[in-house]
């Protein structure tokens, strides 16, 4: 269970890379021309006052920028600074209107680019430099969107239908398909209106005032109690939730309950009711409830194996089955029992899959037994003893296979020589970089 305090230990790490704990988000209305001040702000404005941003957006690196009149924040931590001392044409603005960083594979040149907005034109940077030909009128670049927007956020494939961007201006929303250049119009009433708005670990925030709402990006849904106060969550400051006095955890201390990759090369790591995503490197490590993200699942897991782009989840005797791609499905007709999706009675200590693979190898105690998912009905079809007792968790990966006993791990090249082999390899620690932890 010490991953549940690795895991908000690395919310407090994160604070200082990329943004803190998102839990659930809301928004407000807003009208552009009375909430976003033509003016400069004071000198050095103070986010924890509870301001209202102009804009948010990553630069190509991960790091993200809050921007407030002619200033910007650097991050989730530290004071105001001009905006013009990271990008210098912004100088004799005053302002942006909105802000996104692209997201477009198929076009590597504006791939990663940020934009920002203001009026009706547009200034496209990347590695912080103005590009060539700009600032251009909006409707050049981006036809049919209209100027003095309110907000700005990318939508990639997948968590939109096609690559997108998410405009908005009052209470209209446009859907902008970056390929066919084309706009549908939204209207989301329960949705305030958002004078900025961000996308972090796939998940989508529209803000307003000091308060946050999280909506999807496709219904513009909002689950949960929404507006939250942007200061318990993207910033820290003082006597507002995290505000940097969560203790990051030891790596001695770490233990996972499970741990899997996704077919997309989503990396998740589970301890006590909270889970982890590892493979965020530009957004940073940190932690969520189980439940915000697979909602049926509403405390710890016992095992995670991920097989043809879904994610089972094990927890006591019953099996979960989600969709992989966000957000997370609960499959018609889950959770079933063990033995009738698996042919199998619990508990079990830990299960995992390797990539191109039919088999599912299920840890219970000391013996492995291997399971053909393709197979119908499933049953174990061999099962071998096992080396190496107290197994908690482990996945499969290109390096091979690594299953974890307390704060410590063992690497095989195969799940063959785990099962098999004669001589146990040395127990390697867990590191700061695998999980957040301080050594």
């Amino acid at each position: 269970m010490l991953l549940s305090q690795t895991l908000c230990l690395c919310l407090a790490l994160a604070l200082s890379h990329a943004a803190p704990t998102l839990h659930d988000v809301m928004m407000a209305d807003h009208d552009h021309d009375h909430h976003k001040d033509q003016a400069h702000p004071k000198a050095n404005p103070d986010r924890c006052d509870g301001i209202e941003f102009d804009a948010i957006a990553p630069d190509e690196k991960g790091h993200t920028f809050f921007f407030k009149g002619d200033h910007l924040w650097n991050g989730f931590t530290g004071p105001a600074q001009v905006s013009s001392a990271f990008f210098k044409e912004l100088d004799h603005l005053g302002h942006v209107d909105a802000a996104f960083r692209m997201h477009n594979n198929e076009k590597p040149k504006d791939h990663d680019h940020i934009y920002f907005f203001l009026d009706d034109k547009v200034f496209s940077y990347y590695n912080h430099s103005l590009e060539d030909g700009y600032p251009k009128d909006i409707q050049l670049d981006f036809p049919g969107v209209p100027s003095h927007l309110d907000a700005a956020v990318e939508c990639p494939k997948g968590e939109c239908n096609s690559d997108s961007v998410l405009f908005f201006k009052g209470e209209v929303v446009y859907n902008y398909d970056i390929a066919t250049q084309s706009i549908k119009e939204r209207r989301w009433a329960h949705l305030p209106n958002c004078t900025s708005a961000f996308r972090w670990l796939e998940q989508y925030y529209c803000f307003h005032g000091h308060n946050f709402t999280r909506f999807h990006p496709v219904s513009g849904e909002v689950n949960r109690v929404y507006p939250k106060d942007a200061r318990h969550y993207f910033m820290s400051c003082p006597n507002f939730g995290h505000g940097g006095e969560e203790k990051v955890p030891k790596c001695s201390e770490v233990t996972l309950d499970a741990i899997t990759s996704d077919d997309s090369g989503k990396t998740y790591a589970f301890t006590g009711p909270i889970y982890m995503r590892l493979d965020t490197h530009r957004d940073g490590k940190h932690t969520f409830p189980i439940a915000r993200t697979w909602k049926e699942v509403v405390s710890g897991v016992d095992a995670v194996f991920s097989y043809s782009d879904k994610i089972y989840i094990i927890k006591g005797d019953q099996v979960y089955i989600y969709k992989s791609a966000a957000p997370s499905t609960l499959i018609e007709g889950y959770p079933k029992s063990l033995k009738e999706e698996l042919g199998i009675e619990g508990p079990v200590n830990a299960a995992f899959v390797c990539t191109d693979h039919h088999i599912v190898h299920i840890i219970q105690g000391q013996k492995m037994q291997d399971i053909d998912l393709s197979a119908t009905p499933r049953a174990v079809v061999r099962e071998a003893p096992l080396p190496i007792s107290g197994i908690e968790a482990g996945m499969c990966g290109p390096d091979g296979v690594k299953v974890y006993v307390g704060s410590v791990y063992y690497h095989y090249e195969t799940p063959r020589l785990l099962a098999f082999s004669k001589m146990l390899p040395e127990p390697k620690k867990i590191t700061p970089d695998m999980m957040g932890c301080v050594e």
